[in-house]
């Protein structure tokens, strides 16, 4: 084995600069870095970080109305709380573990804790602009990737508050843009969980008459089959109701922080409300039957919690509240001795609303002893992961163990779906079989809109399918970071393609919801020539090349692809490397999908063969016909 002769001495030390080391390891401030097309995407994170020092402010008793204006590329973000002091704009924004949230007289139960955010914003802004007003003076300063360009003091008639305008760099978020249903779900999540709050987004303006139960009606899919249960107590908001669907929806904040991945008071939340209808029903019931279409929020206050990541995405917290002599109460006790507390209360002096709940639970448990009948029936089939025919797996689950030597891969795994044996073959092949596997079913599955739960479960590719993915006990076991839908192109692999979304969006949502699922973008067209080979994706990347080989007076040979397994294997291989092109499927949190299954999956109405009519696509000139 030969190694790089290398001196490693004095020399190799460095200190970086602030905006140095944020430049170069962004991901430890802000996350994945994006384009904007996620929610989770750091330009995102960019604007919180500005949103969530107006929201302290607010919180603290300061500024009820927030002004935020946001095009594609800049934000501004204007408070009117206290403003920062006016001698320490500059080190409040360009100096790192500085800030008035260490003193728990100026800002208490804040979202801010660290003294870093709105500095990661500065050092990753082309731009970066802030004013502070304060009694008739202003301090301002402006940055360039975390360098002072110029700065100064007046006096001004603004009322008092903060004012933050910045430009996140292209060098680091290339082709980025805001995208505004993204940015007015983050605006919704803040007033619904600060009650009285006003903020106004691109001349609109938001606010919230109910709180919390504002956001459950924004983000629940469907009517509710009963008003959504308001309880409120010291330091906790919590609301729940149930709609006629499966699945559970539940968002969770701290501080007027959405956190997106949830963490110990989520955790906590579905245990308590479970355990609670179980035991005032008293009837052989699990907690997973009372879950089965469960929507609802819980949002707790506390001093100093403790985060996933500066993104503050997760809540790590075990404790709600510390004592002198140790720990004091967990989030867990805290939570489970409120809901059994006042939602045994609520179900004693609603008992209409208890037999609505528990009609809904016993539908969920009639379907289990439906489901467990099928597997007994069936038991003897080999459906798991291991014996499953339809799986080729990759070698980061082989042996059903995760070693050391493979761990390395595990946010790397994919599992494509794939139809036939052809296309298979070409997928098998052409993969990285190290962490990409492949399942592949037989002709179109069951549509599972139209059809009922025990047929679509006793299906047994679908099972099967199940199995393979991890899903038997729910989304913990998902063994594939990205699940990707491989159909042909043409119209039996789009119809293909709807069926499994229709699958998992009526039995898996959380997969979708946490990101998981996607399509994979096929080549429609190969244009040939004796010195050039294009695979084009669409009708006008076919033109394209067309135009540009034709240049040279050569003859242009166009090939339009059935299938995956018409593909050249070894040129397939590109399609599913490290420029494999994918489309994410998500679900938009007001999103109504009992009402989208059942116009795209349901009967074949007139309406919508009209909406096909009206948006098909011509092949020949790629527009609506």
């Amino acid at each position: 084995m030969e190694f790089t002769t290398s001196i490693y001495d004095e020399k190799s030390i460095q200190t970086l600069e602030w905006h140095e080391h944020i430049r170069r390891r962004p991901g430890m401030y802000i996350g994945q870095l994006g384009n904007g097309a996620e929610p989770k995407d750091a330009i995102y994170t960019l604007l919180k970080e500005i949103i969530d020092n107006s929201i302290d402010e607010y919180t603290m008793g300061f500024g009820k109305n927030i002004i935020v204006d946001v095009d594609e590329r800049t934000a501004t973000v204007r408070d009117y709380g206290r403003g920062i002091p006016l001698g320490s704009v500059i080190k409040a924004t360009s100096v790192l573990n500085t800030g008035g949230r260490f003193d728990d007289s100026v800002f208490k139960k804040s979202i801010g804790l660290n003294g870093v955010g709105t500095k990661a914003v500065n050092a990753l802004s082309i731009d970066f602009y802030v004013a502070s007003y304060r009694n008739g003076e202003c301090s301002w300063a402006q940055f360039s990737r975390g360098q002072l360009q110029d700065s100064g003091r007046d006096t001004t008639k603004e009322k008092n508050g903060t004012y933050v305008r910045f430009t996140p760099d292209e060098m680091l978020f290339p082709d980025f843009a805001y995208r505004m249903d993204i940015v007015e779900q983050m605006v919704r999540n803040y007033t619904c969980v600060k009650k009285g709050l006003i903020i106004t987004l691109n001349g609109i303006q938001y606010r919230s008459e109910n709180g919390l139960p504002d956001w459950v009606k924004y983000n629940i899919p469907e009517p509710p089959l009963y008003e959504p249960i308001h309880l409120q107590g010291d330091d906790i908001e919590m609301v729940l109701t149930h709609y006629d669907g499966s699945g559970t929806n539940i968002g969770s904040f701290v501080n007027g922080q959405y956190t997106i991945d949830g963490g110990t008071h989520l955790t906590a939340y579905k245990e308590a409300v479970a355990r609670a209808l179980v035991d005032f029903f008293k009837k052989d019931y699990i907690p997973d039957d009372c879950r089965q279409g469960l929507v609802g929020a819980i949002y707790i206050h506390m001093q100093d919690p403790i985060f996933a990541s500066q993104q503050k995405v997760a809540l790590q917290s075990t404790h709600i509240r510390k004592t002198e002599s140790g720990d004091g109460l967990t989030i867990r006790s805290f939570i489970n001795d409120f809901v059994s507390r006042n939602l045994d209360n609520y179900l004693l002096s609603h008992k209409e609303v208890a037999a609505i709940i528990e009609k809904k639970v016993k539908q969920a448990y009639r379907l289990r002893q439906e489901i467990n009948e099928i597997k007994n029936r069936n038991k003897s089939a080999k459906s798991s992961h291991v014996y499953n025919e339809n799986l080729r797996d990759c070698k980061v689950h082989y042996g059903g163990r995760i070693s050391k030597e493979m761990a390395q891969y595990v946010n790397q795994t994919s599992i494509f779906i794939t139809e036939g044996k052809s296309a298979s073959g070409t997928v098998t092949e052409a993969r990285n079989p190290i962490y990409q596997a492949v399942f592949s079913i037989r002709g179109k599955s069951k549509n599972s809109y139209r059809s009922s739960d025990a047929k679509v479960l006793e299906n047994a590719e679908l099972r099967n399918l199940v199995a393979a993915l991890g899903l038997s006990d729910g989304l913990a076991g998902l063994r594939y970071n990205k699940v990707i839908v491989a159909s042909d192109a043409d119209d039996d692999g789009m119809h293909i393609r709807l069926l499994l979304i229709t699958f998992f969006l009526k039995y898996y949502q959380d997969l979708i919801r946490a990101g998981h699922l996607y399509i994979l973008e096929t080549p429609l067209f190969r244009v040939r020539t004796k010195k050039h080979n294009r695979y084009c994706f669409s009708p006008d990347e076919r033109d394209a090349a067309i135009a540009e080989f034709s240049k040279g007076n050569e003859k242009v040979e166009i090939t339009r692809f059935k299938g995956l397994g018409e593909i050249n294997k070894k040129e397939f291989h590109d399609f599913i490397g490290e420029n494999m092109r994918l489309e994410q499927i998500t679900i938009d949190d007001a999103e109504d999908v009992q009402s989208l299954l059942a116009f795209y999956m349901g009967e074949n109405t007139a309406e919508r063969q009209r909406f096909i009519m009206k948006n098909l696509r011509s092949e020949n000139n790629n527009e609506a016909s």
